[in-house]
């Protein structure tokens, strides 16, 4: 058990009933929103394996430290810093950043024994990498979910070519575009979430898991933490917001029968509605970068045939090639470090970027049989 204040994620391994264990890691830097950190991944990876390993560990609970956020996402600013460094060049952080991190989240996806994520608060971003590939994952009142990385020059990435593309009709490509803000009923709707619970019956519920025979059967288990976790959820509904996507459902749907990009982004621009959920996702796709705009509509397009190591292979490549360009820290720099809000995009609009940036973006950096995440999946079917 760690109980050392600055480490950057706390363990703790409860004792039920029959002996069996409930492992539970805190994100620890509750003054940062529980941001994704290097240290931190680097402390989670072979902690899971070693949970995964474990036969008296049972299962995996994730939460974030305080009571604002599990993650608001990767810190960044260490990986500004070395893009600021050395402009245009390949950056061996943000390589071993990423590699490390998307790691991490494709072990949660094929993670056998139950994993719940408490998605209490802000998910944003790296946090959301944890939490789409948990087996459970649980949504309060205060869940606010986003991947606004079009506001960075970024890219949705920590296997979002895999989840958006798994959402319903036209939902995956307009938050990509948008960076929208969705909420515990939306995270339902769209399957990033499988319960609502008040996030006061925290405790509650852990005892209550406590007090479960788990046993050794992986799916039996599984089934054990569903079944308690929809009890609790009962004397919650009352609370659950309304979802915003579904006010737009039928507009959304249409967009994937939109010729282009262009024809997207227009036709977002054009739903109608006052609310000030759309108004904002339409000011955030005005703010955005066109490079990423490019990117998000064609990894959409692309992850719709990967399996999952192929979607995280894709989107290192697309990463470490974002750090060089330079959008990606002119974004960071306008938003997080200066904060201007007056990011100097490459390209004006999405009809001014050449195809060509586009597709040297795509193009892996790595020659054949060196990429850092080809052993990702080889018993993956």
């Amino acid at each position: 058990m760690l109980e050392h204040s600055v480490a950057p994620v706390l363990y703790q391994e409860l004792t039920a009933v029959n002996g069996k264990k409930i492992a539970v890691a805190t994100l620890n830097s509750e003054k940062s929103l529980n941001a994704l950190s290097l240290p931190m991944v680097e402390s989670l990876l072979p902690q899971m394996l070693q949970w995964k390993a474990d036969p008296q560990v049972a299962l995996v609970v994730l939460q974030g430290a305080g009571d604002k956020a599990f993650c608001a996402g990767g810190d960044i600013r260490d990986l500004y810093q070395a893009m600021k460094d050395q402009p245009g060049t390949y950056q061996p952080y943000v390589e071993d950043f990423f590699t490390k991190e998307y790691r991490l989240d494709y072990l949660i996806h094929t993670f056998d024994k139950p994993v719940l994520v408490w998605g209490n608060g802000i998910v944003m971003g790296g946090g959301l990498g944890l939490m789409a590939g948990a087996s459970h994952r649980v949504v309060t009142a205060s869940s606010r979910i986003a991947m606004p990385e079009m506001a960075i020059g970024l890219y949705p990435d920590v296997g979002a070519s895999w989840f958006l593309n798994r959402m319903p009709a036209g939902c995956g490509l307009f938050l990509g575009l948008t960076g929208a803000s969705i909420n515990a009923a939306d995270a339902r709707f769209i399957g990033l979430a499988d319960v609502f619970i008040c996030h006061e019956q925290k405790a509650e519920l852990l005892d209550k898991l406590l007090t479960v025979n788990w046993g050794n059967t992986v799916a039996l288990n599984h089934q054990k933490l569903s079944d308690v976790l929809r009890a609790q959820e009962e004397g919650c509904r009352t609370q659950m917001p309304l979802s915003q996507i579904r006010l737009h459902q039928d507009a959304i749907s249409r967009l994937p029968g939109q010729a282009d990009l262009a024809g997207v982004m227009a036709a977002i621009d054009a739903m109608q509605g006052e609310d000030k959920w759309l108004l904002k996702a339409k000011d955030s796709l005005r703010y955005g970068s066109p490079i990423t705009a490019h990117v998000v509509y064609r990894l959409l397009q692309l992850g719709q045939s990967l399996i999952l190591a192929d979607s995280f292979r894709l989107e290192l490549g697309l990463s470490v090639q974002c750090a060089k360009l330079g959008e990606f820290q002119e974004g960071v720099r306008a938003l997080l470090i200066d904060k201007d809000l007056q990011p100097k995009w490459q390209y004006p609009d999405v009809s001014t970027v050449p195809q060509a940036v586009i597709d040297e973006l795509f193009r892996s950096p790595w020659s054949a049989g060196q990429h850092p995440l080809q052993d990702l999946g080889k018993l993956e079917n």
